[in-house]
């Protein structure tokens, strides 16, 4: 029978099959950060099972409040650093090396394809870029993944979601993804692997690729998937070079993982690109979306530029197009998160960050803390952010607080109108 990347993954993976409608998976990579993982160690502790499964194939990380903002948050950083040393944890990364999780761990090499990643983070899905099938869990199943390196799960339907014309200029991966979600809306997806395919998809770069995977969750999607190819060879080559001989000889192997051509999807999606428009959220869902040019003009009072979705080398690149020698608007709060030392560092490098701060903006050190509300970036009640986050749930950020998520290209030109507004004037 004819297969999905997501149905191969998981017959290589099948640990056990205990009723018609699930399995349980070895799992090759478990992610940790200390917003969930805590509630889990201390769990597994009173239960007299203080134990991990391979303390090689765990990767832990403190990214959601870093540093710590009060007592309770640095509790919650030092259950995780005690942790990590009890359990000879190497890959575990603290203040200083710590980066936004579902950047820094691709960065670091630690997804490939056909792998099986779990974390309790639901953008766990972002690694699905690299041809892996990777989920978010909840705290029973991720303490289940740390003792036991197992987690089950509904068999896999996908749905697929073919990209093709050509991206116009100004207009990326973050416009895609949400139109998308717009089309099929916040329940289209529902216990579904979302494959992104067509010519579109397999000219991004992995950047662009995770951006796409980790709004899956926001259509109700377990998990976004790509093809892994040359891009994710190339990518992953530092990593890989003592397992393949070549570039071209990983490809091959890389192909194994590819859906067949006659594999089975319970739903598909053609979106045609060559005519999309910058893409920017309008109420409390992510399928509330619309053109940007139907925005035009709606203030805004911060400007984030960061975190999992579009905090990458890449997004901070095109956001600069917009930002050189340009100052943002006096009524504008401009706030930059690189997502990882390594982004900070080549932004620095390629004097991007200079760029950042003279247009006016305020550069933090890498964090998920303004995404969800906890720190570098709370708004105010009826303070609106144009943000490159991926949420935008009423008081996502802030109690009472607005958010309108788009790419780092229409958050730079926010930033500097001081409203919302189309980037394209500005290119």
């Amino acid at each position: 029978m004819e297969k999905t990347i997501a149905e191969k993954i998981f017959a290589a993976h099948l640990r056990d099959t205990p009723s018609s409608t699930n399995v349980v998976l070895n799992i090759d990579v478990v992610l940790c950060h200390e917003i969930t993982t805590p509630i889990a160690i201390t769990d597994l502790e009173a239960k007299g099972l203080d134990r991990v499964f391979d303390p090689d194939k765990i990767k832990a990380v403190i990214d959601h409040v870093t540093p710590a903002k009060d007592s309770k948050t640095a509790t919650q950083g030092k259950i995780m650093r005690d942790w990590a040393r009890r359990h000879n944890i190497k890959d575990f990364f603290d203040i200083g090396s710590n980066g936004v999780c579902h950047a820094l761990f691709p960065e670091k090499g630690f997804i490939r394809p056909g792998y099986t990643v779990i974390m309790g983070d639901s953008h766990t899905c972002t690694h699905g870029a690299f041809g892996a099938f990777a989920a978010g869990v909840g705290t029973t199943d991720l303490e289940v993944g740390i003792l036991k390196g197992v987690c089950s799960f509904r068999e896999p339907k996908t749905m697929k979601i073919n990209v093709t014309g050509s991206l116009p200029d100004g207009v990326y991966a973050k416009d895609v993804i949400l139109n998308i979600i717009k089309q099929i809306s916040v329940n289209g997806a529902t216990d579904m692997v979302m494959e992104f395919a067509g010519p579109v998809v397999d000219q991004m770069s992995m950047e662009s690729r995770m951006t796409l995977c980790n709004m899956a969750i926001e259509a109700g999607g377990t998990s976004g998937i790509c093809m892994p190819d040359r891009t994710t060879a190339e990518y992953l080559w530092p990593f890989l070079q003592d397992s393949y001989a070549t570039v071209d000889e990983a490809i091959e192997d890389f192909r194994k993982w590819h859906s067949d051509p006659d594999a089975d999807y319970v739903a598909e999606l053609t979106l045609d690109v060559t005519d999309l428009k910058p893409q920017v959220t309008f109420g409390y869902k992510p399928d509330e979306v619309k053109d940007v040019t139907e925005m035009e003009g709606m203030p805004v009072d911060q400007v984030y530029i960061g975190s999992c979705t579009n905090g990458r080398i890449e997004d901070l690149r095109e956001a600069v197009r917009i930002l050189a020698d340009r100052k943002i608007a006096p009524t504008v709060r401009g706030i930059l998160s690189p997502a990882t030392p390594a982004v900070y560092s080549k932004a620095m490098e390629e004097g991007i960050i200079k760029i950042f701060m003279d247009a006016g903006f305020c550069v933090t050190n890498p964090t998920c803390g303004a995404c969800l509300g906890m720190s570098n970036g709370v708004l105010a009640e009826g303070e609106v952010c144009a943000s490159t986050t991926n949420r935008n749930f009423n008081g996502r950020m802030g109690k009472g607080g607005m958010v309108h998520l788009m790419s780092p290209l229409s958050a730079a030109a926010a930033a500097v109108a001081g409203h919302i507004t189309d980037p394209g004037k500005y290119l």
